[in-house]
């Protein structure tokens, strides 16, 4: 079998990163001695036999300097299955390990004092006080996910959301031992009703309103292109709703992490909303982008710093702000809002304040628990990020889904695999799609850490360009080359190994696991997934953010891609489908999400195509009625949205359909202000 290689810590206890790193060691033994287990389960997961079945041990891990909340997992060697892209076959390779590129071996030499500047940052916490926080909160995450199964039992799943129960806080005045011994005399619904209302408090409880100071019903300067009565009211209907959305983390999280899954963030939140009450990483991007339509730049600067501040306090951005988030991050796009806040105001402090998180985030996704390095037909090597969670137990906030999906496996270290792969899909946000799947009927074939993604590259190639930009305003003009080098890299390495002639599309690129090569990955066309999904056309987006560096399509290309999409079966009458597929996934046909829209939209938008920008316009315009209509009919916002139709909300999917919502809401304002609606152009669903 061919062996993966373990994921490197450094001697500081930090990801190994082809990026930028830090030389101070972090002084906190809590995040050191907690963080151990994090990288075993990666080494674990990809320890494989030799093909002559004797065992080869990877290199010894080392410490993975974040902090952890949830309880620690016990973990075994296990073996991985080899991931199969249906009715493809791979054949093993065997190539000598090439020496990384120049620009990443330059990297942590040249980024060293911008990191020291970043390691200041850090706080170091009272080692014995902190333990005894965080073992309190490992014992209620693990409380909750017992009484998450009890519930389930004695209420039955019917309506049942295992979400809600590890959200719950301690009720004022409750007792944890007592909620344990308590928990094992019940036995009917009424015994747990009265259970959850005398030892806990509402969820979201915790979170308390907040009503943004810089909100007002109508802005100066709002929509100025919007000439519809009608589209005008109901966006004012819509940016009303970030006074309903808007939130603040009660003072009682951060003096007693013991008695809530939340964490204690600085600043105001904006959450997207029903179930999701607490903030999350790639939603709030576009979230700030509805807030800057909304002239609230107060708040939208908020949600930043306090992305900020897990990064500083974790090391990367969490998937959300829960203990049970803290094995996984998201789609990174902090530096995205970043960038986006200072167009919008030029404040330079905020660029500041947030460059060494950025340096610290990229970091975290260039390591190798990310890293993979790949060799082309040309024998240059290249190195793209895959996504992979911390984690390789059932989520806490859906144990109970992943412990049935589980229960088809016969072994314990096939569930561990199962759920760790389960876990990456969720850090990728496409949660859960038949793009990480070996069989798109069976959910046991996920193989999300095999599969390296078109859209996480081009979110970090744009987070390298960012940093460029910063590092340059900033005076910091040796990073700014670096990353703007690396950047160029990042490029070359997606035209490289994702683009498909053929197809005219990028193509996620599936890893082999079959074999014993020691060495980079050889590049194979037929290891591209020729499926058809959003995400293939999602390069497109660096057309709006070329950060000064030079377009990253000529117009040509970027046109041929345009035919490409509206062939593919993706373009629908209500706007883009998430892929072709309708497996009952949410990330699935037909399913549109408001992200995919507005990214491919806006990549067609400045392409420097009429045709591109005319074909941008229908998309956005098929996406606002379908909006307006499910409104109209529903009084609310959505999560997401059938396509197949005009005004029909989406399905599918583990939890019920939402509402609310963040994202949907600045998609549509941000549409609405780069697009506008004429007076005589209909809002609602065409006839």
């Amino acid at each position: 079998m061919r062996q993966v290689r373990s994921q490197g810590i450094d001697p500081n206890g930090r990801p190994r990163s082809a990026g930028a790193l830090s030389p101070v060691p972090n002084k906190n033994p809590r995040v050191a001695r907690k963080a151990q287990t994090a990288s075993k389960i990666i080494v674990s997961a990809f320890h494989q036999p030799t093909a002559g079945g004797e065992r080869k041990s990877p290199p010894r891990p080392r410490r993975l300097a974040r902090r952890r909340t949830e309880a620690e997992p016990s973990q075994q060697d296990t073996d991985v299955t080899p991931p199969q892209i249906p009715q493809q076959n791979r054949k093993p390779s065997h190539h000598r390990m090439a020496p990384p590129p120049r620009h990443l071996l330059l990297l942590p030499v040249l980024l060293l004092v911008s990191l020291l500047r970043a390691a200041q940052m850090e706080t170091v916490h009272a080692a014995a006080g902190e333990g005894d926080r965080d073992e309190g909160a490992r014992a209620l995450l693990a409380l909750l996910q017992r009484v998450q199964s009890e519930a389930l039992r004695a209420l039955g799943p019917r309506d049942f959301d295992p979400k809600l129960y590890v959200d719950l806080p301690l009720a004022p005045g409750a007792d944890r031992a007592a909620a344990e011994a308590a928990l094992a005399t019940v036995t009917t619904r009424g015994e747990m009703e009265a259970f959850l209302a005398r030892y806990f408090a509402r969820a979201g409880s915790d979170l308390v309103e907040a009503d943004p100071p810089d909100f007002e019903a109508e802005p100066r300067g709002f929509l100025p292109r919007v000439a519809s009565g009608e589209a005008r009211a109901w966006a004012l209907q819509v940016h009303a709703l970030w006074k309903d959305l808007a939130r603040r983390v009660a003072p009682s999280v951060a003096a007693r992490p013991d008695r809530h899954t939340l964490l204690p963030l600085p600043g105001r939140v904006v959450v997207p909303g029903s179930r999701f009450r607490e903030v999350y990483y790639w939603d709030s991007y576009w979230v700030v982008r509805g807030l800057l339509v909304s002239k609230m730049y107060d708040t939208a600067k908020d949600i930043v710093l306090n992305l900020v501040y897990l990064v500083e306090e974790y090391g990367f951005v969490l998937n959300g702000a829960r203990s049970y988030y803290t094995n996984r991050s998201q789609p990174p796009l902090l530096s995205s809002m970043v960038l986006e806040l200072y167009t919008a105001t030029g404040d330079l402090g905020l660029v500041r304040r947030a460059f060494p998180s950025l340096l610290k985030e990229h970091s975290f996704w260039v390591s190798e628990l990310h890293n993979v390095e790949i060799m082309d037909n040309h024998g240059r090597l290249h190195n793209l990020s895959r996504y992979q969670a911390m984690w390789n137990k059932p989520r806490p906030e859906s144990a109970t889904i992943d412990e049935e999906l589980a229960s088809k496996l016969n072994s314990t270290a096939a569930k561990e695999k199962l759920y760790h792969q389960i876990a990456s899909a969720a850090e990728s946000g496409w949660d859960f799609s038949s793009r990480w799947m070996s069989n798109s009927t069976d959910m046991t074939t996920l193989v999300t850490t095999f599969v390296i993604p078109v859209d996480l590259n081009t979110f970090i190639c744009k987070m390298e360009r960012d940093i460029a930009v910063f590092a340059e305003l900033i005076g910091e003009k040796a990073t700014a080359e670096l990353f703007s080098q690396a950047s160029k890299a990042r490029h070359t390495a997606i035209e490289s190994l994702l683009w498909n002639s053929e197809m005219e599309q990028w193509l996620d690129y599936w890893l082999p696991t079959d074999g014993n090569c020691q060495g980079p990955y050889k590049w194979e066309s037929k290891s591209q997934n020729h499926n058809i999904f959003a995400s293939n056309f999602v390069p497109l987006w660096l057309n709006a953010h070329n950060s000064g560096l030079g377009p990253f399509l000529d117009e040509a290309k970027s046109v041929r891609v345009m035919r490409s999409l509206q062939t593919s079966g993706l373009v629908c009458p209500a706007g883009i489908a998430t892929s072709v597929s309708n497996t009952g996934q949410q990330w699935d046909f037909p399913n549109g999400w408001a992200p995919l829209q507005h990214l491919i939209a806006e990549g067609l938008l400045n392409s420097g195509s009429t045709e591109a920008k005319e074909f941008a316009e229908d998309i956005a315009t098929r996406w606002v009625r379908t909006n307006y209509a499910a409104y109209k009919s529903s009084g609310a916002m959505h999560e997401k949205y059938d396509v197949e139709a005009c005004g029909k909300s989406g399905g599918g999917g583990e939890y019920k359909p939402q509402t609310g919502f963040g994202w949907s809401n600045g998609v549509l304002l941000a549409f609405l202000e780069e697009l506008g609606w004429s007076h005589d152009k209909e809002i609602g669903c065409p006839s």
